[in-house]
């Protein structure tokens, strides 16, 4: 049933004794020795997530101290599942100011810690994981060409952990009121996710001056195959163009997307020169989209 309705098969769950910035600590790992960049190198950490070691300090500064990135500013980002584009984009920004040259960006989550097991609406759902890219610049042309960012507070309570700020602070009241776990309406999410996905995608691709038929590779954030497949349809994209490792590792939040770019690239989903665009959505409400002219090694300075 689960596999037929989500097309998940198999999830990644996180030990008791490990946290949001050890994942995230080895997907940085990993992202500085692809980019042949070294920690003290960075400029900034950015880490999308909403599932932080604690609320503060933020799971930056703890990564960055693990990391030696000792020239290095850092901070977290909350734009729910949509948190890796919005993570590139304000990296992108810092480059083209030319305040930063170098910076690594994360999404990584343990939703697992945040689960209510007996709710099978959602508990089905989700796991853990971490994906990292580093950003620098590049040949005007190339990188990331264009993006579209987007919000709808008024669709808050469609998915949220409802207690553990300064709104219902943490009490024996609210644990016993399940009020630290996830809760999403799912009907909801998805009606919102379609139609986000397709206007940001367009608005993204208008920007960068492409069709969508130019696009090599879509990697949609991996929450719900059903999601995935209208929106491809919705937006005109062949099924062989877009690339799924939803069935490997459930919804990983921020995570997902670059899970999916990491495991697409390997796979020569695409290559040097394609246009990828990448598509989220999430709690927020948030969307978001970002068409890059992926970059072969020699193009980067």
């Amino acid at each position: 049933w689960i596999q037929a309705r989500t097309g998940i098969k198999e999830r990644r769950i996180v030990g008791a004794d490990q946290v949001t910035s050890d994942l995230a600590f080895e997907a940085a790992r990993a992202a500085l020795e692809d980019a042949e960049v070294t920690a003290e190198e960075l400029d900034l950490i950015i880490v999308a997530t909403v599932t932080p070691d604690m609320l503060f300090p933020a799971t930056a500064c703890l990564l960055q101290d693990r990391l030696g990135a000792k020239q290095a500013g850092a901070f977290d980002l909350e734009a729910g599942c949509t948190g890796f584009v919005y993570g590139l984009v304000v990296g992108q920004q810092f480059i083209a100011t030319g305040a930063a040259e170098k910076v690594l960006v994360i999404g990584a989550e343990t939703l697992s810690k945040i689960m209510d097991w007996e709710d099978r609406a959602t508990c089905v759902l989700f796991g853990d994981g971490a994906g990292a890219a580093v950003l620098g610049p590049c040949r005007t042309g190339t990188g990331i060409l264009s993006s579209c960012l987007g919000s709808d507070g008024s669709g808050g309570d469609v998915l949220k952990m409802p207690a553990g700020g300064s709104l219902h602070p943490a009490s024996a009241q609210t644990v016993a009121n399940g009020m630290h776990f996830l809760q999403m309406n799912g009907r909801e999410v998805f009606k919102f996710a379609v139609r986000a996905m397709k206007n940001s995608a367009e608005v993204a691709c208008e920007r960068a001056g492409l069709d969508l038929d130019a696009i090599d590779c879509y990697i949609p954030h991996q929450a719900n195959s059903r999601i995935i497949t209208a929106s491809a349809g919705r937006l005109g994209i062949p099924i062989g163009r877009v690339f799924v490792n939803l069935s490997d590792y459930g919804n990983t939040s921020s995570a997902s997307i670059p899970i999916a770019m990491v495991e697409a690239a390997e796979s020569n989903a695409f290559g040097p020169n394609d246009h990828v665009l990448l598509v989220g959505f999430g709690a927020g409400l948030t969307w978001g989209a970002l068409v890059a002219k992926w970059l072969d090694k020699d193009d980067r300075r």
